[in-house]
C-alpha cells in the first residue's frame, strides 16, 4: 500500500484545524465551512477514511508514529550494522 508524504499529511492537518476554527469562530462563513470541508475530504482520500473525523485520527496516529520513529533514532543512533551515511538501516554483509 503506497503511503502518502508525511509532510504533507502534517501540513494538512495544520490546515484542517486552522479551517476548523475559523469555522467555529464564523459558522455563518461559507467560505471557511467549504475550505474546511475540502481539506477534510483532502485527509480521507489521503488515509483512506470514509469520514473526515476517522481521517483526522488516522493522519494523526501517522504523523506521531513518524515523530516517535525519528526520536527513537535519534536517542538511540541507528540500528546495529548500518551502513555508514545511509539511513535505510541496511546491515552490512561481509565481502567473501
Amino acid at each position: 500500500m503506497l503511503l502518502p508524504a508525511k509532510d504533507e499529511v502534517a501540513r494538512l492537518l495544520e490546515r484542517y484545524r486552522a479551517w476548523e476554527r475559523m469555522m467555529l469562530a464564523a459558522p455563518a462563513d461559507h467560505g471557511a465551512r467549504g475550505n474546511f470541508e475540502d481539506t477534510g475530504y483532502t485527509l480521507c482520500v489521503l488515509m483512506g477514511k470514509r469520514c473526515a473525523r476517522e481521517a483526522v485520527q488516522a493522519a494523526e496516529r501517522y504523523v506521531s508514529a513518524t515523530s516517535a520513529r525519528r526520536r527513537e533514532r535519534a536517542r538511540y543512533g541507528p540500528p546495529i550494522g548500518a551502513i555508514p551515511g545511509h539511513s535505510d538501516g541496511l546491515a552490512v554483509s561481509p565481502a567473501t
